[in-house]
């Protein structure tokens, strides 16, 4: 999708909030942990290259989903170690090694199809994934555990790390966490072989349960400046939002009592008002279930009327505004603001799925 550069919808990345941010976490973990950016889906919509640019001097490696965006980091110049969260397909991994990428193995099955397409086995650099309780991809035992690691030795691949997921890190209640941390601590205690690199910690567990960090973290949506709990749980320190989405007024009209507004009617003006059109849509990632909610124009909460189109956004306006006026959709306006969780809180969901739907049709603009 073409970035539409000239339409003056924006979104723009504060580069020192991104840096503060991480500086602000390693202050409170133990001195020597290695730390990994996760810089998937774009960096959380932030843009992948100029995040892991910004933070070179600041983090051990990156972490990505998929060999695709691992390649994207190689071929922008990016030369630290990335390690692919996600399970690569066995027919790309002479592509990984080319590359110098560590990926992740989460089965036994999958090294036997590894062993069928690749003939540099003890070239690869891996990550064992264990499933203490996520459910999604990973070894889920002790003995699943020590019987790939005697085949990964016997192959002579490079078992640089091990690591876990939690599922609940983010909430209030402890008992989920708890119970796959000792499953995982269990696990890495009997292992017959332990890899030198052990990790367990994501943004939440590094910010609420830094206690159990081992020696390494992957930080993500806290790099971006979110809470990744919405607001179940506070922050025990500051993090600063790195992206703010603005656009501006294209068109302004006053409309009669009983006037419709967008697709199936579904708004009727109550007694006559002015009207503001956005260039935004559910093709940007502002989807339609954001009618009813609001944006910000010269200080003024500003409801969004009529259902959102695919490029377009209606707003009801409290006068009439010139058309170029500044509206902000996620940011600071005057005195207020609007945040990714005030926004997901709206569409009952979280603040991540909020900044990764912004499409790519969205220019990203940097500072700092």
């Amino acid at each position: 999708m073409i970035s539409s550069i000239h339409r003056p919808t924006v979104a723009t990345v504060d580069l020192q909030a991104i840096k503060s941010n991480v500086k602000s976490l390693q202050e409170h973990i133990p001195a020597k942990t290695k730390t990994y950016a996760v810089v998937k889906a774009n960096a959380y919509g932030h843009g992948v290259v100029k995040v892991a640019q910004c933070l070179a001097d600041q983090v051990d490696a990156y972490c990505v989903s998929n060999l695709d965006e691992a390649l994207e980091l190689r071929q922008a110049g990016i030369d630290k170690e990335i390690l692919i969260l996600g399970v690569t397909s066995a027919q790309a991994l002479d592509l990984a090694i080319q590359n110098q990428l560590t990926l992740t193995v989460a089965s036994l099955e999958w090294w036997q199809e590894a062993r069928r397409f690749c003939g540099q086995l003890d070239q690869l650099h891996l990550h064992i994934k264990v499933d203490s309780g996520m459910g999604r991809i990973g070894l889920r035992s002790l003995e699943e555990a020590e019987q790939l690691l005697v085949e990964l030795r016997k192959d002579g691949a490079q078992i640089d790390g091990i690591f876990t997921h939690f599922a609940t890190a983010d909430e209030a209640n402890p008992s989920k966490f708890n119970s796959q941390l000792a499953f995982f601590k269990d696990l890495i205690a009997n292992l017959s072989y332990k890899p030198a690199l052990v990790h367990a910690s994501n943004s939440a567990t590094s910010l609420w349960h830094s206690e159990t960090i081992f020696n390494a973290v992957r930080i993500g949506i806290l790099i971006y400046g979110l809470n990744p709990s919405g607001k179940e749980l506070s922050l025990p320190y500051p993090l600063k939002p790195a992206l703010s989405l603005e656009s501006q007024l294209v068109h302004v009209k006053e409309i009669e009592k009983g006037e419709t507004v967008g697709y199936g009617a579904t708004y009727k003006a109550q007694d006559k008002q002015y009207v503001g059109t956005l260039p935004i849509g559910y093709a940007d990632g502002w989807t339609r279930d954001m009618q009813g909610f609001h944006v910000l124009v010269e200080g003024h909460y500003c409801e969004i009327i009529g259902r959102v189109s695919m490029d377009q956004t209606t707003i009801a306006l409290p006068e009439k505004f010139p058309i170029g006026t500044k509206v902000t959709l996620i940011g600071q306006n005057a005195s207020k603001s609007i945040s990714a969780t005030d926004i997901a809180q709206k569409r009952g969901t979280i603040n991540y799925e909020v900044l990764c739907l912004l499409s790519d049709r969205i220019p990203r603009k940097y500072f700092n």
